[in-house]
This record gives structure tokens, sequence and C-alpha cells, in this order.
């Protein structure tokens, strides 16, 4: 079992950054793939970024260059940097952990672009 607390989210202004972190209880942190995935009003979930076990990571298009995810492993925790945010960006942000062919998913943290 793992359980997912994300934090972070908040109002920022077109152009600000964020940094999302996601804390993950349990001893296998250091063997999951993490990552994020946000859904706005109205739209499906989407991928945003994911740091996989062997893998690498991955960025959906419409945040390449202004995110990037990370790791602590002695924390047990995942970040996701968002800078030169728009109003676009602008949704409830997920953090998942994939492991043993398990997904667990956190609560979510919205994260809002407005002026």
């Amino acid at each position: 079992q793992v359980q997912l607390v994300e934090s972070g989210g908040g109002l920022v202004l077109p152009g600000g950054s964020l940094r999302l972190s996601c804390a993950a209880s349990g001893s296998i942190f250091s063997r999951t793939s993490m990552g994020w995935y946000r859904q706005a009003p109205g739209k499906e979930r989407e991928l945003v970024a994911s740091d996989r076990i062997g893998g690498g990571t991955k960025y959906a298009d419409s945040v390449k260059g202004r995110f990037t995810i990370s790791r602590d492993n002695a924390k047990n925790t995942v970040y996701l940097q968002m800078n030169s945010l728009n109003p676009e960006d602008a949704a409830v942000y997920y953090c998942y952990a994939y492991y043993d062919r398990i997904t667990y998913w956190g609560k979510g943290t919205l994260v809002t672009v407005s002026s």
C-alpha cells in the first residue's frame, strides 16, 4: 500500500512559478515510477510528467521546457517544478505512483493561474 499526499498548489500570476510536492509512504519509493497528471474543468485527465524506473522522464508537449519532475528518494518525495505558468495550466494536479502493476493516486492539489 502506498499513500500519496500532494502539496504546493495555489494561486499564481501568469508567468509565475510553483513547485508541487508529493510525499509517499512506504519503503518502496526508490523502486516506484512516479508522476503527475492534471485535470482541468470539463477536460480529461492528462499526463503532465513522469519519472519511470528504468525509463527516465517524460513530459507532455505542452509543458516541455517549462516543467521539471524530480525526486528525492531519501525523502520519499517527488516534485514538479512549474515555470512560466499560463492560464491553460490551471487544473487539479494529481500525483501517482506505479508499483507492481498497481497505480496509486493522491487526492490532488489545485493550481490556479490568474491575474
